[in-house]
């Protein structure tokens, strides 16, 4: 009889968990339906089972609870959009301006264009993408730039 009552009980714990989502009760239930496991092979004592229970609850909590929970939280997207391409450096295989230009980037030719209109950049000069315009990556020499473009000037006074 206390194998059948640990067997309800771990499948209840187990259904709940579905409404739950955090693998608390799904271990509690592995517990649970270990210990009626047990009680159904050997009839031990109802005290017998309980710490079957215990031990197997706590040994699944603290365990195979932070492995699930890590596999399934800490899998990160990786992002292959151009975006993903703001703030690489490049180097500069036709000269750069404010109109056209190209580039390598992450080992394919871009179409660039300067940040700085003013501004032209050689073959062979090392840049920093700003940011990806459709096809075309906006890009500034930061040894010609001290700062980068966009940030308060510092002004001696």
């Amino acid at each position: 009889m206390g194998a059948l009552i640990w067997l309800v009980a771990g499948l209840l714990l187990v259904l709940a968990e579905l409404f739950i989502g955090d693998f608390t009760l799904l271990m509690l239930g592995g517990g649970a339906l270990t210990a009626a496991a047990v009680g159904g092979i050997f009839s031990p004592p109802v005290w017998v089972l309980g710490v079957v229970f215990s031990i197997v609850a706590l040994l699944l909590v603290t365990t195979v609870r932070p492995i699930m929970r890590r596999q399934l939280t800490s899998k990160k997207q990786l992002d292959h959009s151009p975006q993903a391409l703001v703030g690489s450096y490049a180097t500069v295989i036709e000269a750069v301006d404010h109109l056209s230009g190209q580039i390598r980037l992450d080992g394919s030719i871009w179409s660039a264009r300067s940040m700085d209109p003013q501004h032209h950049i050689a073959p062979g000069k090392q840049v920093q993408v700003l940011a990806i315009d459709g096809a075309c990556a906006v890009v500034f020499d930061p040894d010609a730039s001290p700062q980068l473009p966009g940030s308060p000037a510092l002004h001696n006074g």
